[in-house]
């Protein structure tokens, strides 16, 4: 079967849980997909051709700085109503630099659209040859969202705050991932310092304990834990941590397996559907010229597969295939020639590969 029979059309719908695969009368999964700004819409060029391959509806909605330059909102209503009917949604990238600053921001567009999928638990995988490290990051907690602003005397402040129920389901996240990968659980706290670490540590080792018995945990103070990724990143398996810590630990994690711009990510809630995005920016310098790496985003494809619709084994099919074609076709960043469309070429080539044999 070649790549291009693999394809099916896009189903641009305004009612995309009403999709159906063409004769088959069988629901079709319907992904909303956000292109954004800068290389948003380049690299999310190859992720539609990936759900084409698998067979995937989707329908484009304006999101970000673009969407702030046209409509006045980084979040237009009509992208939210599509996103919580879909099954999933697929994000590119945010930001503009005319709007670096300004009252409106694209990022606010992201921050307002995980609350409202109500999005809590951001995984961030980190591979390379001999090392397999799956972050779980709370997302909507501690320092971020706690109370902010300024004294009267002039000192500015921050608030580091959780609740037991807040760290009891991403704790439980964690638990299940470790589970599903018959690995161990790290659970990472500055507790010698930190208050809200003690009841951080007392959570996760007491649902260790009476919960998961049978998922090995151990405890790590994150500035050890940073060193520990840097020179020994083989002896890590499953990570849980708060908020700040994990937003620190999975870049250092990316920078360790090859960098931001092979980085995806997920953001899960209990209910509705999954936030998929690449952990890099929108890269405005290089807009425009057919460069941009798109495996990042390819790779937020296979976790939406996997975390999203359920399609485990497709999700490892593609993480295969853009492995295989990152060896032969590689973008500047990565010290090849290759263009953005030469690595999707690339993908859906060992696709194919992989489906005749």
């Amino acid at each position: 079967m070649s790549a291009s029979a693999l394809h099916l059309a896009h189903e641009d719908t305004t009612n995309p849980r009403d999709d159906v695969s063409q004769g088959s009368g069988v629901a079709m999964s319907h992904v909303a997909v956000l292109p954004g700004d800068g290389v948003g819409p380049e690299v999310m060029a190859q992720a539609v051709r990936v759900l084409d391959a698998f067979g995937i509806g989707y329908s484009e909605h304006a999101f970000g700085g673009n969407a702030i330059l046209a409509q006045g909102t980084p979040l237009p209503e009509e992208t939210l109503a599509a996103c919580r009917a879909a099954d999933a949604v697929l994000l590119a990238a945010v930001g503009l630099p005319e709007l670096e600053g300004q009252p409106v921001r694209p990022e606010q567009g992201l921050l307002g659209l995980r609350k409202e999928l109500g999005v809590y638990a951001n995984l961030r995988p980190a591979r390379a040859a001999g090392i397999d490290i799956m972050i779980v990051r709370e997302l909507v907690g501690g320092l971020y969202f706690g109370e902010k602003g300024i004294r009267e005397d002039g000192t500015w402040f921050d608030t580091c705050e959780y609740s037991r129920p807040e760290v009891e389901r991403i704790a439980r996240r964690g638990f299940e991932i470790a589970e599903a990968r018959a690995g161990r659980l790290t659970s990472v706290d500055k507790v010698n310092v930190m208050h809200t670490s003690r009841l951080w540590r007392d959570v996760v080792t007491q649902m260790g304990s009476s919960q998961y018995p049978d998922v090995p945990l151990d405890h790590a103070l994150v500035d050890s834990f940073a060193m520990t990724i840097v020179q020994a990143p083989e002896t890590i398996d499953t990570v849980v941590t708060e908020n700040t810590f994990g937003d620190i630990l999975s870049d250092i994690a990316a920078a360790v397996t090859g960098g931001l711009g092979l980085a995806a990510s997920a953001s899960l809630g209990d209910d509705g559907p999954g936030l998929f995005e690449p952990v890099h920016g929108s890269a405005p310098q290089i807009a425009g010229r057919g460069i941009a790496n798109p495996a990042a985003m390819l790779r937020s494809v296979a976790l939406l597969l996997d975390h999203g619709l359920g399609r485990t084994a497709d999700a490892a099919a593609l993480e295969r295939a853009v492995d295989t074609a990152l060896e032969s076709a590689s973008t500047p960043d990565l010290g090849g020639t290759s263009t953005t469309s030469d690595v999707g070429d690339a993908v859906l080539r060992a696709l194919d590969s992989a489906r005749t044999l």
